[in-house]
Parts: C-alpha cells; structure tokens; sequence
C-alpha cells in the first residue's frame, strides 16, 4: 500500500469533512462524475445576481421599446475560429409541475438584444445591445463585438449599464466603439 504524503491527507480530510457538512456546503456532480462542493450562501448570492440581472434586462429592454425601437432577443453567436454567426445554446430546466424539460427564459445569445429604428425610406438602424449592470466587456465579448462591427451585422453595439442615481437605477448607454474604439478602429 502506497503511503500518502501529510499535505495530501489533509486536504482529502477537508473535502470529506465539506462533503459531510450539510449545514454550510452543498455537493454537486459534474458530468465527468467529480464533485464540487459549494458554500450555501455563495449559491444564494449567485441566485440573487442572475435575477437581478434578468430584471434589468427587462427594464432595458421596456426603455429602447419607449424609444421607439423595435426590439428582439437575439439568439444567435458568432464562433471566432470559424468567422460564422451560429445559434446560440439553449438552457434547458428541469420543469417539475410537468415532468419535463423546457428552455429557459434566459437566453445565452451575444449581444442580448437587438434594436431596430426606421431612419428613411428602406434604410434602417440596427444596434445590438448588450446588457450589463456593470458596464464591463471581457476580452472574448470584445473580440465578438468587433467581429460584427467589422462583419457589418450591426451599424453600432450599445453596452447597456446601470447608475445609480439616488435610490433609482438608471439606464446608460455606452457605444462599443467610443468605449474600446482604440483596438477596434479599423471597422
């Protein structure tokens, strides 16, 4: 029997001793069958940022429909290896008062929204708009933004964010271009 080093046993120890903890920890399987133990209140606060999330999606996308846009989930990605817009990946949930699974209201495409506004006869304005409460891109986001500047799909991409004012949350709009313009100029 092969002896196991002091550092590894305790860390074994630990994990057992997370696993068992019922109170603070919960135990999740991945698909390849390995476990992560999670803190509850980690799990409730990541809860809490996703429904936050979804509901200022909702109010930005109530203030560019007040705006007299036409305003649409957009459900599609693009892959950067190969240069293509594709669909985007659907969650599915496990529904229990039917017993079966449905897609999520979430969707998982890139920008979140499209917004059309007619500016003259047969000539349109399409923006893509990205929401996030923080107003922050992160490099594979930016990558994809520049692809559909470049590509043409979108005349501009808004970054949707969220300033307090007060005690009410406030809608701001960031263009793509003016934000991180310097690496993506050459649209």
């Amino acid at each position: 029997m092969e002896r196991i080093k002091k550092e590894d046993k305790e860390k074994i120890m630990g994990l057992i001793k997370k696993a068992g903890d019922p109170t603070n920890y919960e135990t999740s399987y991945d698909e390849k069958g390995a476990f992560h133990n999670k803190l509850k209140t980690e799990i409730k606060k990541g809860k809490r940022a996703r429904s936050r999330g979804l509901e200022f999606e909702i109010k930005v996308r109530r203030h560019l429909e007040s705006m007299g846009r036409i305003v649409d989930k957009w459900t599609n990605n693009v892959d950067l290896e190969t240069g293509k817009i594709i669909p985007a990946k659907k969650n599915w949930k496990f529904n229990p008062f039917r017993s079966i699974m449905m897609p999520s209201a979430q969707g998982t495409g890139f920008p979140d929204f499209i917004a059309f506004r007619k500016t003259s006869e047969g000539l349109y304005n399409i923006v893509g708009v990205e929401v996030k409460t923080n107003g922050i891109l992160s490099k594979i986001e930016k990558e994809k933004c520049g692809w559909y500047l470049q590509n043409g799909i979108f005349s501009e991409v808004w970054i949707a964010k969220a300033v307090k004012k007060g005690r009410n949350i406030e809608i701001e709009y960031e263009n793509f271009l003016e934000k991180y313009g310097d690496k993506y100029n050459n649209v």
